[in-house]
């Protein structure tokens, strides 16, 4: 038997929430921030929690982000040193998000963590986050001062120029709760969406990658043409491979315009004409062979097809720009690659509007009845967000984009070069986050409230139900529709 509210929805929380908000909990609710007389106290000695996914495992890069982190916090210490931030990894997303959510029931939660928005639309049931606007340029902290340990005085709140250095779509999801006037987190590392393609058959072809998606289906026609009319079994060559079918479904719907989800009112929108329509179309492409999925591939990525040798491939993908190692083929014993890969931006409805997804943790801050404690949590977070040091170091040994605008980050020498030296081998981690930085107008964020994540899950399944013939798309759109009705 289904289980309404389900697994995302913890049951500690949602119990207390769901009854009576969790404010009606008694002590374990946290107070609205006020400002205490004489600001940050930068003598008294203040430890701050953070909850977060960093390994502690080398990276590629040779170090682990758990390193980068603390030699980010040594830095921050000779600013701050009476703030002490006790970090630690809870395993991934859903780990943080499970455990924040039951230590919320106990007021025991952490100080600031990673997040996604659907997160945190699910701590706030109980108004636990603690809003940022007053921390902004033209906040009412916005004239508050704070003396570092090095004698220098700096404003507290962001600056407008900290502000406008962040890539427009990731700061823009800190508002993406339903209150456009409320901001509840800040963009930590990013990722998104793009083309993969193997550039060394596409110039032998003479073929461009495509820019729209009628461009994708006449190459996919192309491609399909010259490779499979005497295929063998177990031989295939499709279009593309697309590693997720829920950012397809949703990414089209931000292309077109059309209705997905909406944080406030009727929820559920995407049971619409234009929706059936490109899902219909893409069934077309797959009954043709022109592209496969990772859920109908069986949840192994797509990335293994385009970097198959023989039997099934594919000679374009899409996928995060964060997995870009994953789409480079393997190298021979001289170690060359057996082809080049070259990474565009995914296609478009209309290139003159692009959209791509934004992806990645952002961080929030809870609420506590120490202002200090929030205070130092502001701090530290500002910090690392705009730290360009930082954040060109994580994003080397990561793979994820930094939220700082490309211009930005340039300033940082080490970064810059790691940008300039990017290509299709082994190099391919940094094309991959260049040709996302040139992206910077084109992210995204679908509205975050509980159940957001749920509308996510069924709009993927609804395509996969599509693809595989198990539904019509009359039933699969009715059904995904009832599904997260019944689990709001």
């Amino acid at each position: 038997m289904k289980k309404k509210i389900g697994a995302v929805l913890l049951a500690g929380v949602m119990a207390c929430s769901m009854s009576f908000g969790l404010a009606a909990c008694g002590s374990k609710a946290k107070p609205d921030f006020v400002m205490p007389e004489g600001g940050f106290d930068t003598e008294t000695p203040v430890t701050i929690s953070f909850y977060h996914t960093m390994s502690s495992s080398p990276t590629a890069a040779g170090r682990s982000l758990q390193e980068v982190l603390n030699s980010a916090i040594g830095r921050f210490n000779e600013l701050y040193p009476n703030i002490t931030v006790d970090h630690q990894q809870i395993g991934g997303y859903p780990e943080v998000r499970d455990q924040i959510s039951k230590e919320l029931t106990a007021g025991n939660q952490p100080n600031l963590a990673y997040c996604y928005p659907d997160h945190v639309a699910m701590y706030n049931v109980g108004n636990a986050v603690q809003p940022l606007n007053d921390f902004l340029s033209d906040g009412a902290y916005k004239n508050e001062k704070v003396t570092r340990a090095d004698g220098t005085t700096v404003n507290l709140a962001m600056t407008k120029e900290q502000e406008e250095s962040f890539i427009p779509g990731y700061w823009q999801e800190g508002y993406g709760f339903g209150d456009g006037s409320k901001m509840y987190t800040l963009p930590f590392s990013k990722s998104t969406e793009v083309l993969y393609y193997n550039k060394t058959e596409f110039d032998k072809n003479g073929w461009t990658p495509p820019t729209t998606w009628d461009e994708m289906e006449d190459i996919c026609e192309k491609i399909d043409a010259k490779y499979n009319a005497n295929e063998q079994s177990g031989e295939h060559v499709y279009g593309f491979g697309y590693d997720s079918e829920d950012n397809w479904f949703i990414t089209m719907c931000e292309q077109y315009g059309s209705p997905y989800t909406s944080a406030e009112g009727s929820h559920y929108l995407f049971n619409n004409d234009k929706n059936k329509e490109f899902v219909t179309r893409f069934a077309d492409w797959y009954d043709k062979g022109y592209f496969q999925t990772r859920a109908l591939y069986g949840n192994t990525y797509t990335s293994a097809l385009f970097t198959a040798a023989t039997g099934e491939k594919t000679l374009m993908c899409i996928g995060s720009s964060a997995g870009a190692s994953h789409q480079l083929p393997a190298a021979d014993d001289t170690g060359k690659y057996p082809f080049e890969v070259g990474i565009v931006p995914i296609p478009q409805v209309d290139t003159s509007n692009p959209k791509a997804i934004s992806q990645g943790p952002s961080v929030c801050i809870f609420k506590n009845e120490d202002p200090q404690k929030v205070l130092a949590s502001w701090l530290f977070l500002q910090f690392l967000t705009t730290d360009i040091a930082f954040q060109a170091e994580f994003a080397i040994c990561s793979g994820y984009i930094p939220v700082l605008k490309e211009s930005v980050m340039r300033t940082n020498s080490v970064y810059a070069a790691e940008l300039d030296g990017a290509d299709g081998g082994a190099h391919i981690a940094a094309l991959s986050v260049k040709v996302a930085l040139e992206q910077e107008n084109s992210y995204y964020t679908s509205p975050a409230f509980v159940g957001s994540s749920k509308a996510r899950d069924e709009v993927g399944a609804l395509m996969q139900a599509v693809f595989g013939k198990t539904k019509s798309v009359d039933k699969a759109f009715a059904d995904a529709i009832s599904e997260c009705e019944y689990y709001s």
